[in-house]
């Protein structure tokens, strides 16, 4: 046990202080965010919005992200990852203060793109001072170490807002989101004061390559869109699933939703780290994540048995875990001929994208056609997702280009 427990701390080493310091602000907005798994019920119970409205209030939220992400990436090539952050995550708390005072249909929508417009401008920052603070050796387990602060959030999120909610209500929820973002604003500025922080990997590409030229990139972003909406499903239909079809509660949801984070928290550093001196390639994985995640679905057709649920959850949770620190992984390794700040911010944007169509399609195709048959077509566009990796890995293969 003293052997495992040193290989497992072993596996953080030679990460710098700098993006430790990320993680910490990370994990301190994230826990805050736990307005996010539970907005589908908040919108539907609290609000008494249809499947419907809430599809398309869900898609104003990925329109948010989608135009928040692109600016972001531009302002962080024009001036710099920190300003870019401190400015995104204070007005980010307060937005989310007033969020909790909107009620109409159209008001929510407009707020929403608000608040994702301001917040998503974090995110290619964020990974841009990700990538700087690094060695290029510990690229992937930086981004491995920020994702185990996002899932240490989300886990504890989840099942803290539950509670609240069955204590004091869904108000408390947009009070601590807005507080939690406040409160890693100060911190960052306290930690990460550019004119004593010197980065270790910071460099400008005197002729970059325009990701809009990339094509490997491009069915890269494709695969990632589709992946996206697949793995959206879990925070927009599938607690409407757990609460409608097996009738758990908000605290039981949370604690399911808890588990994901859990295990990414226990396993992903050391499997990371164990897939990174493997001999596959970062395609050959994100393909085999992609697998795992459409599993994850079509299970959920086989039985009413309610411990299909946590099977589902671990599938679907084993599955990111390879998927996302690898093609996070492979957009910082394309970004090398070009600015990190555009190649980052198309690498957020696939999800930002597939939040305006995955939300909404979730949505609508539960209300017209049942959670089974939805889950049936989300298997489905896990194939075709699979098929364009596969595609990908065969044209990078043939170009002789490195994966």
């Amino acid at each position: 046990m003293k052997t495992l427990f040193k290989n497992y701390v072993d596996t953080f080493r030679g990460l710098s202080k700098e993006v430790w310091w990320l993680a910490l602000i990370t994990l301190i907005n994230r826990a805050g965010t736990m307005v996010i798994p539970f907005l589908s019920l908040y919108l539907t119970e609290n609000l008494k919005f249809t499947f419907s409205d809430v599809g398309w209030i869900m898609s104003a939220f990925g329109l948010g992200s989608v135009v928040g992400t692109w600016i972001g990436g531009k302002l962080t090539d024009k001036i710099g990852y920190y300003k870019v952050m401190v400015r995104s995550l204070l007005s980010t708390g307060v937005l989310f203060i007033a969020l909790q005072f909107l009620n109409t249909f159209t008001s929510i929508c407009i707020g929403i793109f608000l608040v994702m417009v301001v917040a998503d401008t974090f995110r290619p920052a964020m990974y841009v001072a990700m990538s700087a603070y690094s060695k290029p050796e510990n690229k992937t387990r930086s981004v491995t170490l920020i994702r185990l602060a996002i899932n240490l959030g989300f886990s504890a999120g989840p099942a803290v807002g539950g509670l609240i909610i069955t204590t004091i209500g869904y108000g408390g929820l947009f009070w601590i989101d807005g507080i939690t973002c406040i409160l890693a604003t100060i911190l960052l500025v306290k930690v990460l004061n550019p004119k004593v922080t010197k980065p270790l990997d910071e460099f400008k590409v005197d002729n970059p390559k325009s990701v809009y030229k990339d094509k490997p990139f491009w069915m890269f972003f494709v695969a990632m869109v589709l992946f996206g909406v697949i793995f959206l499903q879990y925070f927009s239909t599938m607690p409407l699933y757990y609460k409608d079809v097996h009738a758990l509660s908000e605290f039981e949801i949370g604690l399911l939703l808890g588990l994901n984070g859990l295990v990414i928290f226990i396993l992903e550093m050391p499997l990371i780290k164990w897939l990174e001196s493997s001999r596959f390639t970062k395609t050959g994985l994100m393909l085999f994540g992609a697998i795992l995640v459409g599993i994850s679905f079509i299970i959920l057709t086989f039985t009413s048995w309610i411990g299909i649920l946590v099977i589902g959850m671990l599938f679907m949770t084993i599955g990111e875990m390879i998927t996302f620190p690898f093609s996070n992984s492979f957009a910082i390794q394309r970004a090398k001929r070009g600015n990190q700040g555009e190649y980052m911010a198309m690498y957020v944007m696939a999800f930002s994208v597939a939040h305006i169509f995955g939300h909404n399609a979730g949505m609508q195709l539960v209300d017209y056609l049942g959670f089974n048959n939805t889950w049936l077509i989300i298997t489905l566009l896990s194939v075709v997702c699979i098929m364009l990796l596969m595609f990908l890995k065969y044209y990078m293969n043939q170009n002789k280009e490195v994966q």
